[in-house]
């Protein structure tokens, strides 16, 4: 790949008036709390148009830094999104732009045909330009423009593109510590409900524990009628202390990870070898989950229960979690490369499996339908077992359960 730093002669002149209206509005909505994503994808289309590209892309680093993830684009291909959602952060001028703060030019696009089958671009883009997307000392990702001509931009323009950048980087910054706040908040509310519970409960069984002596010296004084009384009481006493510890096991059985469900999995993969002693890899291509929190703490559990099976089970040597959408779908294909199932060949079947497989599998199908959404487990052709979630890309709002 051939790469070049430093800008060529310049033929495109952008009136400096446009560039900073563009500039005051980005500036405007990141004060005003707009939404991430489509913040990213209105503007990609005045900064394309401001370069003179043909298309556009906006990546942010994975939790753990090895892979960009894609957010927003504009006039990428099909088949070039489809490859392009999740690539190494290490890639060319790309991965350069992730480690330090730069503007440049990849002028020899055929290291990144090698992502997918097809012709890149059907071999119409000439030259890709990498931005940094920085915040302080640290790199959040970066912005592609795609151009099909060999372009020359003036000085002023990559000034205003960089600046683009830093504006960028601070509405990522300010996305995280939102999502990071509203996090927080919720599990401190969710506590407080617990610790509300707990009160409620322990006023119960305080009820309890006076009435029983008073049934015990009814009952040996053949006093019916105020044993049947006291009976009444404990019960329905009992009743209430098991309805509120029904609400507690719903829940907060599982306290969710603050940061959500997807740094709650990568929680689980960093520390999967030392615990079990097989490598989990997560491999994450969808741009947004889109799942509320009482929906992340249910998927959250699925594949907790498909790992600990793998974990029991499967006598594998690797495992990896896949996570994919589509405009209809969201899919958690969890693999392992293990004994495979008791049952070859048997689609979303428990036969031959231990009695707590069998319940495992059972409480997983019941979570995915609670969502609107289905559970498939079957053998891979390569050996090992395959679990597949599939949810609505809007899934339904998770139903109480126990």
């Amino acid at each position: 790949m051939t790469q070049a730093q430093t800008p060529l002669t310049p033929t495109i002149h952008v009136a400096s008036a446009r560039a900073g209206a563009m500039i005051s509005g980005l500036t405007v909505e990141l004060a005003g709390g707009s939404e991430l994503e489509p913040l990213l994808e209105r503007f990609l289309v005045s900064i394309i148009a401001l370069a003179g590209a043909q298309a556009g892309a906006v990546r942010v680093l994975t939790d753990d830094g090895q892979h960009m993830r894609l957010v927003a684009q504009q006039g990428l291909p099909p088949h070039v999104l489809d490859t392009e959602r999740l690539v190494k952060s290490d890639c060319g001028m790309c991965g350069i732009a992730t480690g330090t703060d730069v503007l440049g030019w990849v002028d020899d696009v055929r290291s990144c045909a090698r992502h997918g089958t097809e012709p890149y671009f059907g071999l119409q883009c000439k030259s890709v330009l990498a931005i940094s997307l920085p915040h302080g000392n640290e790199i959040l990702g970066i912005y592609n423009l795609f151009f099909e001509t060999d372009v020359h931009l003036t000085s002023q323009t990559e000034t205003m593109l960089r600046l683009i950048g830093q504006l960028l980087g601070l509405a990522l910054h300010n996305a995280r510590i939102e999502r990071e706040r509203l996090r927080v908040t919720v599990m401190k509310e969710r506590q407080e409900m617990v610790n509300e519970v707990h009160d409620a409960i322990a006023q119960t069984l305080a009820y309890v524990k006076m009435r029983l002596p008073l049934l015990n010296d009814a009952m040996l004084a053949h006093d019916d009628p105020s044993s049947l009384k006291y009976f009444t009481d404990v019960k329905n006493a009992v009743g209430e202390a098991h309805h509120n510890l029904r609400e507690v096991i719903t829940y907060f059985r599982t306290r969710m990870d603050p940061l959500g469900l997807l740094h709650a999995l990568q929680g689980i993969a960093d520390g999967f070898f030392e615990r079990i002693g097989i490598t989990l890899e997560i491999r994450n291509s969808a741009q947004n989950l889109n799942l509320s929190d009482e929906q992340e703490v249910q998927v959250f559990h699925i594949v907790q229960e498909a790992l600990a099976n793998i974990a029991k089970h499967s006598m594998a040597r690797h495992a990896r979690l896949t996570i994919d959408k589509t405009a209809h779908r969201l899919e958690f294909l969890i693999e392992d490369d293990g004994q495979g199932m008791a049952s070859p060949g048997a689609q979303a079947s428990v036969t031959g499996a231990s009695p707590s497989t069998h319940l495992g599998l059972e409480i997983m199908q019941g979570r995915a339908q609670r969502l609107g959404g289905s559970i498939e487990v079957g053998m891979n052709e390569g050996g090992g077992t395959r679990v597949r979630l599939v949810l609505p890309a809007n899934p339904v709002p998770a139903e109480r359960c126990t």
